[in-house]
């Protein structure tokens, strides 16, 4: 194939839920609209609760505001390009909108798998050694902690940049996905991508692997802690919120492994499509509650921001 052919392709066409009736593009539309509205202001209410109010100040809700920063990102990389396609019609993305859409996707989804092994570290300390928690979670290693998550996604990113430029565009631009995923891109190129794809995958599935290992390590030592308690009320309080917390570890891992592990061909366009909004949007939907909002301490907070607030406006 000749070189003049290998730019053809400026743009893609992003065919995700195009087999949907209209009015039920328009509905989902609407639902996958609040859900991400509820998203970005629930996280935005806990990243200014944790930066107003000294109770919040500690090192959990310190990484859980970093969650909640990243969260809104996360869900807006693909989030926003799907409300146009719903909403508008319009599927068109430019090359360098989708190489961008993809890079911000992977390198958030690494970073938040590292923060999310660096919060269960933080529950491990807390809970089995409370003690020493003060003097293990200083503010200085949190800090660290947290920047060596940021620093591995935005180096992931650069490593994503550079493996999608090395690709060539030149034959079907349609991508039967509602964002730029790795998976259909490495399938419409048309140079040889069989060693970048397996390089990526082992990558991904390493990333995905070894921070589940050390999140499901420091859990289990938690409910071995919890299993030693000697109040029965402590016990149930601690098992509550693991519980809750392994729910969304459920559902971002098993999203994950399901689209990313398994081999691409076992799983079917339909079946990635719904996991994939599990993952981009459902997940982030949860996070707020399932970590913060459901909390005496932050409810309190909230509360009394309600009623600073509204004593300004109705003096």
């Amino acid at each position: 194939m000749g070189p003049e052919n290998e730019t053809a392709v400026t743009e893609f066409i992003l065919e995700g839920f195009s087999a949907l009736d209209q009015r039920l593009q328009l509905f989902l539309s609407l639902v996958l609209l609040l859900m991400y509205l509820t998203t970005v202001m629930g996280n935005t209410t806990i990243i200014f609760l944790v930066c107003v109010y000294h109770r919040l100040q500690t090192p959990m809700y310190f990484f859980i505001s970093n969650l909640s920063f990243l969260e809104i990102w996360f869900t807006s990389s693909t989030s926003i390009k799907l409300f146009v396609i719903l909403g508008s019609g319009r599927r068109t993305i430019s090359l360098s909108s989708c190489f961008a859409q993809s890079c911000f996707y992977f390198a958030l989804g690494c970073t938040e798998f590292a923060l999310l092994v660096v919060m269960s570290f933080d529950r491990y300390v807390a809970i089995c050694q409370p003690l020493r928690y003060a003097a293990i979670m200083k503010p200085q290693l949190c800090i660290q902690l947290v920047v060596a998550a940021w620093v591995t996604g935005i180096t992931l990113l650069s490593y994503r940049l550079v493996l999608l430029y090395q690709l060539t565009f030149c034959g079907s631009n349609k991508i039967h996905h509602f964002f730029c995923d790795n998976s259909p891109l490495f399938k419409l190129s048309c140079s040889d991508s069989s060693l970048l794809w397996k390089t990526d995958s082992v990558l991904v599935s390493f990333v995905i692997l070894a921070s589940l290992c050390l999140t499901l390590a420091f859990y289990m030592g938690i409910l071995f802690c919890i299993l030693h308690l000697p109040a029965a009320s402590g016990r149930k309080k601690a098992f509550a919120t693991c519980s809750s917390h392994l729910t969304t570890l459920a559902i971002v891992y098993g999203s994950c492994i399901a689209l990313y592990v398994r081999p691409s061909e076992d799983v079917s366009l339909e079946t990635s499509r719904f996991v994939a909004l599990l993952n981009t949007v459902l997940y982030p939907f949860l996070n707020p509650f399932i970590y913060s909002l459901r909390n005496k301490t932050v409810i309190l907070a909230l509360s009394e921001a309600i009623s600073r607030a509204t004593l300004q406006l109705f003096p």
